[in-house]
């Protein structure tokens, strides 16, 4: 092990190995553990409003538009499309296992999953709506309101009751019971030699200093390159637009790599189609090490070991709109 892996390490801290009694002393990860305090009837109502592309102007754009649960939790495109087909100007992060991150977004705007549910609403790239007009179509709709009354009490519905909703449909998605967990609870074969080898090497070399905690990311903010200037014709800056500090250029949340395998492509900018590539580019730019193509792809087989069961989600059937629901505008 190296002088920089040493310094990277010996910041994060030990604390699952001792809890755990599994992996080596360096570990600073724990399983995925799924929800437990959750309101059904809110789920059902937030899963609901997760599908609905009423609350796009055009009628078409939903929650799963860009965060498809079929596609590990995103697009698996570069930029998502948008409103009349706008581009998008970055990469969609998987919805999965998505709460209790630092915050939400690339660049840490959005505090929780409700306050991230009403951005997209009444961005005019994505569903390009307002806030009052997907409340009046929402409102419009007399089994919407008579489930917002089971929910909430009354059937007052509003942006927030909106947004509550669906992070509490999304605080289901998480994959619990990858192989990995299975070998932080105990089960030493749930790994083979290869991805023991390539989790080994992930640590030694400073991977986990940022991909840390239960989601293997989600947890802080790293400079995108910190070793060496990532090349990019991405125009995003990270934190940057959200502090104005000069610093905090190019950060961006470190994503979170469960799942890691599904949620191509990757980076903030979606310029990387393969898994192998990304953990090059990252292994260079990040740590400034030059990976061998072994190293390489023991790192890979073990990031595959993340990939958990996928939610079973049944889609819903959505509430009939009404002669008083808006109509959408999907050419204007």
């Amino acid at each position: 092990m190296n002088v920089k892996s040493l310094l990277v390490l010996g910041a994060v801290g030990t604390f699952s190995a001792l809890s755990l009694g599994v992996a080596s002393a360096m570990d600073t990860h724990l399983v995925i553990k799924p929800e437990l305090k959750l309101d059904p009837a809110m789920v059902e109502l937030g899963k609901k409003l997760y599908f609905d592309p009423r609350l796009s102007a055009s009628g078409v754009i939903s929650c799963n538009f860009c965060h498809n649960l079929s596609m590990g939790g995103t697009d698996n495109i570069p930029t998502s499309v948008g409103h009349k087909w706008a581009q998008g100007p970055i990469n969609a992060p998987t919805v999965l296992n998505a709460q209790h991150q630092v915050a939400q977004f690339w660049d840490g705007r959005a505090k929780d999953l409700a306050e991230q549910a009403k951005g997209p609403i009444e961005n005019p790239m994505e569903m390009a709506s307002t806030h009052a007009l997907a409340i009046e179509t929402i409102a419009s709709i007399p089994a919407y309101r008579a489930e917002f009354k089971s929910v909430f009490g009354d059937d007052t519905v509003n942006i927030d009751r909106v947004a509550d909703a669906i992070a509490e449909f999304e605080k289901t998605l998480v994959t619990p019971g990858d192989r990995f967990d299975q070998y932080l609870m105990g089960n030493k074969k749930a790994l083979t030699a290869q991805e023991l080898k390539g989790y080994e090497l992930f640590k030694e070399i400073g991977c986990q200093s940022c991909h840390t905690g239960p989601r293997f990311g989600g947890e802080n903010y790293t400079k995108m390159g910190m070793v060496e200037p990532y090349p990019t014709s991405n125009p995003k800056l990270g934190r940057f637009e959200e502090t104005g500090k000069e610093e905090d250029k190019m950060v961006f949340k470190t994503p979170i790599l469960r799942n890691i395998e599904l949620t191509y492509p990757y980076f903030h900018d979606g310029a990387v189609w393969s898994l192998p590539e990304a953990v090059r580019i990252m292994a260079k730019h990040s740590i400034g090490m030059t990976l061998t193509k072994e190293q390489t792809a023991d790192i890979v087989a073990f990031l595959k070991t993340l990939t958990g069961p996928q939610p079973k989600v049944e889609l819903p059937i959505l509430p009939p709109s009404t002669e008083m629901t808006p109509t959408p505008t999907p050419f204007e």
